[in-house]
């Protein structure tokens, strides 16, 4: 979905971990949380608008969004991963 050279550029805002792309069972994990009304970011809000995919940090406790293409690499949008391990 991301171009690798660009993707090798991006890094957590937060913790600056090196990202990678979120794997289908990492998506399919928030996309059911999101549908059960259960997703919230690191802000607290819930998580309600649909996501394209998904960047996560190289320890893989939080997934950041991609909306229409878009990384959205807001700390506060970041959606932490339960019961998350390195990769």
């Amino acid at each position: 979905m991301i171009a690798p050279e660009f993707l090798a550029m991006l890094v957590c805002p937060a913790s600056r971990q090196p990202l990678r792309e979120a794997t289908a069972a990492e998506l399919a994990t928030v996309r059911q949380a999101m549908a059960a009304g259960e997703a919230r970011n690191r802000a607290g809000q819930p998580v309600a608008e649909a996501i394209d995919g998904g960047l996560v940090a190289a320890d893989g406790s939080v997934l950041y969004p991609v909306r229409q293409g878009i990384p959205i690499l807001l700390s506060g949008e970041a959606i932490p991963l339960r019961g998350a391990t390195s990769s």
